[in-house]
C-alpha cells in the first residue's frame, strides 16, 4: 500500500470505449470495511468520470436477501453457489438491501470461496466490458483491488475509525425508519470486520499497491475530492 499519488497515465477523453491502457485496466477498484463511504466515493467517481459502476456488495446483498426469502441455510455453500450461479444479476437488486439481517446474510455468504468464485466472473466480465461502451469502471467492495481486478490502473482503500463508522451506519439506519441502537451498530459492525478480515478467501486487505484514504475526518465532499484528484491524475479526467 502506498500514499503517493499515481502517476498520470494516457489522456483519452472518458466515455470511449477503451478498456486499457498502458496494459492497465481502466478501472478504479475501491475496497474498504463498511460504512468507511466507499460506495458513495464510487457512484460520484463513476458519475463524473463517465464509467460503469458496480456495487459488488450488492451482488452479495442480494443473494443473502434471495436465501432469507427462501429459507435457504447460510451454513449450506452448495446451495448458496447454486443460487449466485442461476440466478440472473438483475434479481440482485432489490429494495431490501440496507436491511441489518441481509448485511449480516451477505457478509456470511461472502465468506465462502465458491460462492465468491460463482460472483467473480461476473464482476470480471463487467469491468472488461463495460456496459453502454464506457470508457472504464469503478468496482467498490472487499476483494476488489487484490482479487477481483488486481490490473486495476487506480486502487483505493478507503477506511475510517470504528466509531466514525457506526455513527454513519446508525445515522443512515434512523433515517430509515430502523429501530437500531448505536451500541448495535457497533457490535455488528465489529463482528463484520472480523469475518472479513479472517475469512481464508479474500479476506479485507489493501492491495500492495492501493491507496490509504481514511475519512474519519472528512466528510463526504472532502472525501470525493480527494479521490476524484487521485483518478484525474491517473486517467488525465
Amino acid at each position: 500500500m502506498t500514499d503517493a499519488s499515481p502517476s498520470s497515465a494516457d489522456t483519452t477523453p472518458t466515455g470511449q470505449n477503451k478498456p486499457r491502457q498502458d496494459g492497465k485496466l481502466r478501472a478504479i477498484a475501491i475496497d474498504g470495511p463498511v460504512a468507511s463511504g466507499k460506495g458513495t466515493i464510487g457512484r460520484r467517481l463513476a458519475q463524473q468520470l463517465g464509467f460503469s459502476y458496480l456495487d459488488t456488495g450488492s451482488l452479495y446483498r442480494g443473494l443473502g436477501a434471495i436465501a432469507l426469502e427462501q429459507g435457504l441455510d447460510l451454513d449450506d455453500e452448495d446451495a448458496l453457489t447454486d443460487l449466485a450461479r442461476t440466478t440472473s444479476p438483475e434479481a440482485f437488486q432489490r429494495d431490501d438491501l440496507r436491511k441489518e439481517a441481509v448485511g449480516e446474510a451477505a457478509s456470511i455468504v461472502a465468506a465462502m470461496a465458491k460462492v465468491r468464485g460463482a460472483l467473480a466472473d461476473l464482476q470480471r466480465r463487467f469491468a472488461e466490458q463495460p456496459p453502454q461502451g464506457k470508457g472504464g469502471v469503478v468496482l467498490d467492495g472487499r476483494d476488489i483491488g487484490t482479487v477481483i481486478l488486481p490490473d486495476a490502473a487506480l486502487k483505493l482503500f478507503v477506511t475510517a475509525n470504528e466509531e466514525a463508522r457506526a455513527k454513519r451506519r446508525f445515522l443512515e439506519l434512523q433515517k430509515r425508519g430502523d429501530s437500531a441502537t448505536y451500541a448495535r451498530v457497533l457490535s455488528d459492525l465489529q463482528a463484520r470486520d472480523e469475518r472479513d478480515r479472517s475469512r481464508t478467501t479474500a479476506p479485507l486487505k489493501p492491495a500492495d499497491d492501493a491507496i490509504l484514504l481514511d475519512t474519519s475526518e472528512m466528510d463526504a465532499e472532502q472525501a470525493f475530492e480527494r479521490a476524484f484528484d487521485l483518478a484525474s491524475q491517473t486517467f488525465g479526467a
